[in-house]
């Protein structure tokens, strides 16, 4: 079940030129710093910027390490993020305890968002909106690599439950994904997902985003 993220805080203080331009309400789009490609390093950032953000939990694991000192356990989350409406992020992250962990996921997961060219690219439909993607896109994240196609409105989402959760909160309604590789590895499978998405707007030009 998808969780909401909370707002950024008022007492907020930005640690980088692109925070205190963002707070200054100097940029007040997302889609302003994908135009000009700035480094996002704050996930402040994308919380004042990204309303009605949405968050689920992939996995929750307990990974274990073996060091001079003996064997060294902690909690690894992966998370993912997004709006449902043309933005996504996935993050895992480690810490010692369970809700430390999803935390630093959560916040790994704002700083990789990414925007997703959707549209009715399904020759089986042709509706003109925007349920699919415009284009098919591969992504690729370890063993893992996954195909996305258009579909037809109404066929909903043909993947795996992880890709799932990843596609639904990008906006996606209608896609055909196929995977290969090791697939039961959840944070492989969710970051190859999330790549083939991310890939929807590497070939989008500039004149695109002003028009956004």
């Amino acid at each position: 079940m998808a969780n909401k993220v909370e707002p950024v805080p008022e007492e907020w203080e930005p640690r980088t030129r692109l925070g205190r331009l963002v707070k200054e309400g100097k940029i007040t789009s997302i889609y302003e710093i994908f135009m000009n490609n700035y480094p996002i390093k704050e996930p402040e950032i994308v919380r004042a910027l990204v309303p009605n953000l949405e968050y689920e939990i992939i996995e929750i694991r307990l990974v274990q390490k073996m060091t001079d000192a003996g064997r060294r356990s902690k909690f690894r989350a992966v998370v993912a993020v997004g709006n449902r409406d043309g933005l996504v992020g996935v993050g895992a992250d480690k810490a010692k305890q369970v809700h430390q962990a999803i935390q630093k996921a959560l916040n790994r997961a704002l700083l990789n968002i990414a925007p997703v060219r959707r549209g009715c690219g399904s020759w089986e439909c042709g509706c003109g909106t925007q349920h699919s993607l415009l284009t098919a896109s591969e992504g690729k994240w370890g063993s893992v690599r996954v195909y996305l196609k258009p579909a037809p409105r109404g066929l909903g989402i043909v993947a795996g439950d992880t890709a799932k959760i990843v596609l639904e909160l990008a906006g996606v309604a209608d896609v055909w994904a196929i995977a290969f590789g090791e697939t039961r590895t959840p944070l492989s499978f969710a970051m190859a997902s999330y790549d083939a998405l991310r890939n929807t707007y590497r070939i989008v030009s500039r004149d695109y985003w002003q028009e956004v």
